[in-house]
């Protein structure tokens, strides 16, 4: 599973609220089949599970404490500081250098880290009874961690070039549709024809265009 992924699958949950409020009763805690617990760790574990990957959470096994997990993690040699999207984000609001609270990496700028979270709100952010994305400052974060994702695919600019070459030779041994005058435009003078479904350079065009002049 990618990074990506799982961050898509918590975008799809942003709005979720447990009802009634104050009360834990949202369907995170009731698929747990712990309790009402606070449920930002919850959370969690659930978009792991429905993800097809309850190994990167907490190796596969269930806790809804928040310190358990980053512990664990730190163990399993995963603790980073580098922030990345998909990375589990750990925060102490009190400072008491205890985790109170985890999210999912959105993205990072440096100073501000968005999440994507369980069990937050504007009133209460380690317990606000809802799903949502949060800006937070970097003075909050007091670890995180990093799942072992499968890599992103990435080309480098020699690849895409020889991708660009391939695709464009491809698309030029193509024939000439039938509703264009590409016969006209040959018995004119204007084209000798080739690569007729391929892009034409600017220079190309210029020379196309002199001899209708």
């Amino acid at each position: 599973m990618r990074a990506e992924e799982l961050l898509d699958l918590a975008r799809g949950e942003i709005g979720v609220k447990e009802s009634p409020a104050g009360s834990n009763k949202v369907k995170y805690n009731t698929e747990y089949g712990g309790g009402l617990k606070p449920w930002c760790c919850v959370f969690l574990w659930w978009l792991f599970r429905e993800a097809g990957a309850s190994g990167l959470f907490y190796g596969g096994g269930k806790t809804a404490y928040a310190p358990a997990l980053l512990t664990y993690h730190k163990k399993m040699g995963q603790a980073v500081s580098d922030y990345k999207p998909g990375d589990v984000i750990f925060f102490d609001f009190n400072s008491n250098g205890t985790a109170d609270h985890v999210g999912l990496c959105e993205s990072w700028d440096g100073k501000n880290i968005t999440t994507i979270d369980g069990n937050t709100g504007e009133g209460n952010e380690a317990n606000g009874g809802a799903v949502m994305r949060r800006i937070r400052n970097r003075k909050y974060i007091c670890g995180a961690y990093r799942p072992v994702y499968e890599e992103e695919e990435t080309v480098d600019q020699k690849q895409f070039d020889r991708m660009m070459e391939d695709w464009l030779n491809r698309r030029g041994g193509l024939p000439a549709s039938p509703w264009s005058k590409m016969d006209e435009a040959k018995a004119a003078g204007i084209t000798d024809g080739s690569r007729p479904q391929s892009f034409a350079t600017r220079e190309e065009v210029a020379t196309m265009i002199t001899k209708l002049i």
